[in-house]
């Protein structure tokens, strides 16, 4: 089994040198950057596909021009691999200043691939911010670590996702809780369990807890896939997924298109277990009429893959210290617990509740929970996520062999 975040101790060992502190602004440093932003507009580019989140981008905006004249514009993004094309674009097109994007919501590959190119700011500012004093990288070395990739400072830690299993208890007793118990109930249960269909996030990060399950040797998925041998690694995954797949839901020939998708079959009693990257998702769920109020949560024994997402600034950010003030913002305390209320957002927060104050501890606390919403205890078993590199090849691998209908 790889090692959890919650205990690691050989992953900080052999990281050790990202987990150090990076050099951090005075306050007057930042009082600069704040007056330098003043008047500034900022082009935030974010997904777009979820209600919830624009209307929190928008309560943003409104705090960001009131206290700092600083005019935040959502560009609302399908796929965020689209704006890191276009910033690939401007750098090749010599456009090394007034890029089209000032502050990009992102992880994972679309990170890999902007340092990659460099298409991210030299400097290492993330850090700097103030508000950063109120994290904690050993506790949590994921801010420090995109898909394993050293962020260097260079983004701005603003959640954090946990794949989470839902299902429904007044028909499901006891959920099994790792892969090997997923695949009896699969095979005693033929036609109740699914997951997204590859490419969907979800889906890929399905199989990558699987593989991080059952793999012999995990030490080679935090390494690029070019360096490893992809098939010997990823064989125990393969030999899970042929000996489950006939017994799927449509026998394994659909798949549904997207964990939403897959919340639906579960309210409609089709499948057992739906899987989402946000431990709030049924509760809220549940409070939208869209699953029923007997819906629970579990994480597998050993953990689930567990990540953060972050906010970068592009080399040629139009407004970069707009940019670095908006980071700032919603990496605060105020931002955070806002955004970790399950009635706004449900996005679990990146801070430290030991390095809060404690009426900002308080807040935290008394935020409302639904029944089907794991406590930070429970939740505490993470898994770290593989390179970004694997993503296209397990992708790739899985088409292979399964996209054309079992």
């Amino acid at each position: 089994m790889p090692t959890p975040f919650a205990s690691t101790v050989r992953l900080i060992a052999v990281l050790g040198c990202f987990l150090m502190p990076l050099q951090s602004a005075t306050a007057g440093d930042f009082n600069d950057t704040i007056a330098a932003a003043r008047g500034q507009t900022v082009y935030f580019n974010a997904w777009g596909g979820d209600d919830k989140i624009n209307d929190y981008i928008a309560w943003a905006g409104d705090r960001l021009r009131e206290r700092h004249g600083i005019a935040l514009v959502h560009v609302k993004l399908a796929d965020t691999a689209a704006a890191v094309g276009r910033i690939l674009a401007e750098k090749s097109a010599g456009r090394t200043s007034g890029g089209s994007v000032d502050l990009l919501w992102v992880n994972g590959e679309n990170f890999a691939a902007m340092k990659q190119h460099g298409l991210l700011q030299d400097e290492a500012w993330a850090e700097s911010l103030p508000s950063w004093r109120y994290t904690d990288a050993a506790a949590l070395p994921a801010i420090r670590l995109d898909f394993a990739e050293p962020t260097e400072g260079r983004e701005s830690p603003w959640g954090r996702a946990q794949l989470v299993f839902a299902y429904d208890s007044a028909r499901t007793g006891t959920p099994p809780r790792d892969a090997a118990a997923l695949a009896d109930f699969i095979s005693a249960n033929p036609g109740r369990f699914t997951y997204p269909q590859p490419p969907d996030f979800v889906g890929l990060s399905f199989l990558k807890q699987i593989l991080l399950e059952t793999a012999t040797d995990t030490a080679p998925l935090y390494h690029p896939v070019e360096e490893a041998d992809f098939e010997a690694v990823t064989a125990p995954l393969w030999a899970w997924l042929d000996a489950v797949t006939p017994n799927l839901w449509r026998d394994g020939r659909a798949y549904p298109f997207n964990y939403p998708t897959l919340r639906q079959l579960l309210g409609d009693g089709e499948v057992d277990i739906a899987i989402a990257f946000n431990p709030s998702d049924a509760s809220a769920a549940i409070s939208r009429g869209e699953l029923p109020a007997s819906v629970r949560t579990y994480i597998h024994d050993g953990g689930t893959l567990a990540n953060v997402h972050f906010l970068a600034i592009p080399m040629n950010a139009n407004a970069p210290e707009g940019a670095r003030v908006v980071a700032d913002f919603m990496l605060s305390p105020e931002a955070q617990i806002r955004k970790a209320n399950p009635n706004i957002w449900g996005d679990p927060t990146v801070l430290a509740m030991h390095r809060l104050e404690a009426a900002d501890r308080a807040a935290f606390e008394a935020l409302p929970r639904g029944a089907a919403t794991l406590s930070e205890a429970e939740l505490g078993t993470t898994l770290a996520e593989p390179h970004p590199s694997w993503m296209a090849a397990l992708e790739a691998g899985w088409r292979q062999r399964y996209g054309s209908g079992g």
